[in-house]
């Protein structure tokens, strides 16, 4: 695996395998690697004829300093695993390498912007926005595949690709569970032995919620859902949603909607835990 670490390198070598008529599969990470990344790299290699990766922890789309001192770096074990999975290069930049400069742009994303996480982290998605569009411009690929994790994330970058006109082909990729429910994510390490015992109560909430469609209304199963993570000291629930799946707007009767989805973010051992389940 080669690895690069400035644009210029990078965008040289990208430039080669364009002109040898090879294509690009790309997955951007913050690193803290897990099986979910790795199912990325796995599905792109499938699909493309390079698979390319980045690790870099992106400072603009953090809402606290706190959160992004503790955000996990494992360099090393992360580069050791690409090179397992067969990934062909990886982008691992500096913060003064992605920004020289201050960051200018602004994006306007509507309605996706907020609510949930939009609403509860303002400016994250502008963040996500900047740096993804600066990666999509470094690795020029043909595909780019990102997890159905960060559902409300995965709607802002089709968003974006829309709205630039950008070629890219933006490819979702279901959530990668641990055997007890837990979606894994960089931040489960963080979680006291404890806490992790109960985390999987998250989905299993999920899936209750999504067997009492469509029996009840999304509201009233909204409703039900707080109740049940209201019974454990242990969580505090930030918010439990119900919504259109494209648009991510509530509605009022199943039928006003043609898919749907519940989305929740938790926070658990001062760890904040997001997780999601297509109801329909």
């Amino acid at each position: 695996m080669k690895i690069f670490t400035t644009i210029p390198e990078i965008s040289n070598y990208v430039s080669q395998q364009k002109q040898a008529g090879h294509s690009i599969g790309f997955v951007p990470t913050m690193g803290a690697l897990h099986q979910g990344h790795i199912s990325l790299i796995e599905q792109a290699k499938n699909e493309n004829d390079l698979v390319g990766c980045s690790i870099f922890v992106n400072p603009i789309q953090f809402n606290k300093q706190e959160d992004l001192e503790k955000y996990p770096r494992t360099f090393e074990e992360d580069a050791k695993k690409l090179t397992a999975v067969g990934c062909d290069f990886l982008f691992n930049p500096s913060v003064d390498e992605m920004y020289p400069g201050p960051v200018i742009e602004k994006y306007d994303f509507g309605f996706l912007d907020t609510v949930m996480e939009g609403a509860h982290r303002p400016g994250h998605f502008n963040g996500v926005a900047v740096v993804v569009r600066k990666l999509f411009d470094i690795f020029k690929p043909e595909k780019a595949y990102f997890g159905m994790k960060d559902y409300q994330q995965l709607c802002v970058i089709r968003a974006m690709t829309e709205s630039l006109k950008l070629t890219v082909e933006i490819v979702p990729c279901p959530t990668v569970r641990e055997s007890d429910g837990l979606a894994m994510s960089s931040r489960n390490v963080r979680l006291s032995a404890e806490a992790r015992k109960i985390a999987p109560e998250i989905y299993h909430i999920l899936t209750q919620a999504k067997q009492k469609y469509p029996s009840m209304s999304a509201s009233e199963i909204e409703n039900w859902a707080i109740q049940e993570f209201a019974k454990f000291d242990e969580f505090n629930l930030e918010y439990f949603k119900i919504t259109d799946s494209k648009s991510l707007r509530s509605f009022g009767q199943w039928t006003e909607v043609e898919t749907a989805i519940a989305c929740t973010a938790v926070f658990l051992d001062g760890v904040r835990l997001i997780d999601n389940l297509i109801i329909y």
